[in-house]
């Protein structure tokens, strides 16, 4: 555990820092995954996950289940648009307890928030919102002119000061040979094994939909635990609603009494009142 000063200036322990990351290049993987609840974040922290990303409105909410990982804040891409919106959401995000933010707009905007010394990791490969550039879903990188276009990305984005990448959808040999020759911290989502760190949604690792990416695979299956509350949510409603039906609820035992004497005192006070 790494003694540190946060971005808060609070007293902090961390499993790793950004120099760790930086210095296990090549040497050691890692795992990210995603957390946006303090249950989720303290389940990663017990089953000894190194990081976890999440939305840069939910990190005092991830702080609160996990002190000891470190948490990569997600700037949204449509809440903050200026330069002075993304820099005050960035700041705002590790003050609240981020190690780093991500960010995946282009390499003026990562290095307008490195040169706050701000840890900023890209995204690239298969950026989702941006797939109509490569026509579909798919991965990014499969030709030889698309590799060396994704391999001149990554250099732009160490220019420009980003110390990660989070590489989506990469094909594995790319992505490998541009680990190599990359001084990114690489965080592999769907682009094989070669990279510091691999990287997978929580939903998905803990099989809490019925379908998921080829590149993801389930650990858990939350899904039929989900139906079995929903199916026992239905049952117990529909049996109060019956009972109601009934007058079977509420019973003697729940409800509250008084001594008789009382009871009787009461009515003949009423009876007075009501002449």
């Amino acid at each position: 555990m790494k003694r540190i000063y946060d971005w808060g200036a609070r007293p902090a322990l961390r499993k790793l820092t950004v120099a760790d990351l930086i210095a296990a290049k090549g040497k050691e993987t890692f795992c990210q995954v995603t957390a946006d609840t303090a249950d989720e974040a303290a389940a990663a922290e017990a089953a000894s996950c190194e990081m976890l990303i999440c939305r840069a409105r939910n990190v005092a909410e991830v702080r609160r289940g996990s002190a000891h990982v470190f948490v990569t804040a997600a700037l949204g891409f449509a809440d903050n648009i200026s330069d002075d919106e993304i820099l005050r959401a960035a700041i705002g995000a590790l003050t609240t307890g981020a190690d780093a933010v991500i960010t995946s707009r282009g390499p003026t905007v990562v290095e307008m928030l490195a040169r706050e010394d701000i840890p900023v990791m890209g995204h690239l490969g298969l950026v989702p919102r941006k797939s109509t550039w490569v026509g579909s879903m798919r991965a990014f990188g499969k030709t030889a002119d698309e590799a060396f276009e994704l391999y001149a990305r990554f250099k732009r984005l160490e220019d420009a000061g980003g110390f990660a990448v989070e590489a989506e959808l990469i094909p594995e040999p790319v992505m490998a040979e541009l680990t190599k020759r990359s001084g990114l911290v690489t965080v592999s989502l769907g682009s094989g094994r070669h990279a510091d760190v691999l990287f997978l949604f929580m939903a998905d690792i803990c099989g809490e939909t019925d379908s998921r990416p080829r590149h993801a695979r389930a650990y858990g299956d939350l899904a039929s635990l989900y139906r079995q509350v929903r199916e026992e949510r239905v049952r117990a409603l529909s049996a109060f609603r019956q009972d109601v039906a009934s007058g079977a609820f509420p019973a003697e035992g729940e409800v509250a009494t008084l001594d008789p004497n009382e009871l009787e005192s009461f009515r003949e006070r009423l009876t007075r009142a009501d002449t």
